[in-house]
């Protein structure tokens, strides 16, 4: 079945209105002339008033031990949300809520919001009521899609922390003919998505002994996807600088059709 859409140019999101949020040259994050040095917007408060809009891109906030500007949960925020919900916007007819929507694990506030992005687990530290919190929102129908984090020193941080969350729960292999692959677009394979540094000077895609980038899942009682677990890949990066020339379209591409996919398959599961 073929794509129902396309993709073009790194989604044109500059003809978007997208900023490229760069900071001035002369930094030593340059990359290809490029300064990777960001300029962080104001973040948006999270929504108080779910309702009035059909999609919130909702972000979790956890304790964590690495830092981002507000910790690790915040890496490529808000930037990332931002210019993904751009794209999703015009490649789709999703009513989606144009700004990011961080929230706390903890926040009662979080069952309201069925789609949740999670990055960064490999320094993730859960507290006992973000837990808590989590397994409620799971368990009543919450899907939680993770991304960015390498390797298996990172994999059995996040293994040993979901399995405080979910006892008992399996982490398994998502096949490629799965709903999941073909709910917008038809995926047919994995891109290894690097982060954007390594991207722009051509490689290479891996990062620690994170060589193969791997798509596996968590499935409750009935058959129905709870986790999305993106390991060993940086979707988050190629939505961040999609609108950048020197960034590789094979994989903004690729993260833009994965994001899409889990987005639809949410919303209709």
């Amino acid at each position: 079945m073929a794509a129902r859409k396309t993709i073009l140019a790194g989604l044109a999101l500059s003809a978007l209105g997208v900023g490229a949020a760069l900071a001035m040259p002369g930094s030593p994050l340059q990359v290809r002339g490029l300064d990777l040095g960001r300029e962080r917007a104001e973040p948006i408060p999270a929504v108080r008033h779910p309702g009035e809009r059909a999609f919130y891109f909702t972000r979790a906030i956890y304790s964590g031990y690495r830092g981002g500007f507000y910790g690790s949960w915040s890496i490529d925020y808000p930037k990332a949300d931002r210019q993904f919900l751009m794209g999703l916007r015009r490649l789709t007819n999703i009513d989606a809520y144009e700004w990011e929507n961080p929230v706390r694990l903890d926040d009662p506030q979080i069952r309201f919001f069925p789609f949740l992005y999670a990055l960064e687990v490999g320094y993730m530290t859960l507290t006992e009521p973000e837990v808590e919190g989590l397994r409620d929102y799971l368990l009543a129908g919450g899907f939680l899609v993770i991304d960015d984090f390498w390797g298996t020193y990172e994999w059995a941080n996040f293994e040993a922390e979901m399995g405080r969350v979910l006892p008992g729960y399996k982490i398994v292999n998502l096949p490629l003919d799965h709903p999941v692959m073909r709910s917008f677009y038809d995926i047919e394979e994995i891109v290894q998505v690097p982060n954007v540094r390594q991207g722009m000077n051509g490689g290479p895609t891996w990062e620690r002994d994170g060589y193969t980038p791997e798509l596996r899942a968590i499935f409750d009682e009935k058959g129905r996807v709870m986790v999305v677990i993106n390991w060993n890949t940086d979707l988050g990066d190629a939505w961040e600088w999609a609108e950048n020339p020197f960034y590789p379209l094979k994989f903004s591409n690729f993260a833009y059709q994965m994001g899409v996919n889990l987005i639809i398959y949410a919303m209709s599961h």
